[in-house]
C-alpha cells in the first residue's frame, strides 16, 4: 500500500495563476526525487457547512479557493527521505518569492493507505 500526504489550503483567486506556477514546479520536484504522484485540485463543489467544510477548515474567505492535493509515496521510509530531499532542494526555497498563500491556514498530514481499489 502507498503512502499519501494530504493537503488543504486557501488561495486567494487573484493568486491562483501563481499557485499553478509554483504547484507544477514543485510537482516536478518531489517526482524527481521519487514520488509516485503529484496531484493538485481546485474547488469546484465544496459548500460551505454549517459545523464542517474544506472552506470552514481552512478558514476560506470570500476571495478565495480551496485547494485540495495529495502525494503519494511506496510507503512511509520512501516519503520521510523524498520530503528531506525535497526540502533540501533550492528550487523550492522560500528566498525565491512570496508563497502565493498563507501558510498558517494549510492543512496537512500523512496518512498510511488500508484500501486502493
Amino acid at each position: 500500500m502507498t503512502y499519501v500526504d494530504g493537503f488543504v489550503l486557501a488561495v486567494p483567486k487573484a493568486n491562483i495563476e501563481a499557485y499553478k506556477r509554483m504547484a507544477r514546479m514543485a510537482g516536478d520536484v518531489w517526482k524527481e526525487h521519487g514520488a509516485l504522484s503529484y496531484v493538485e485540485c481546485v474547488a469546484d463543489d465544496v459548500p460551505y457547512g454549517e459545523l464542517t467544510s474544506f472552506p470552514r477548515a481552512v478558514q476560506a474567505k470570500e476571495d478565495e479557493v480551496v485547494i485540495f492535493s495529495w502525494i503519494t509515496y511506496a510507503s512511509r521510509a520512501e516519503r520521510d527521505a523524498i520530503n528531506a530531499k525535497v526540502m533540501a532542494d533550492p528550487r523550492l526555497s522560500p528566498e525565491n518569492g512570496d508563497m502565493p498563500f498563507d501558510g498558517k491556514r494549510m492543512i496537512y498530514g500523512g496518512f498510511e493507505s488500508f484500501l486502493e481499489l
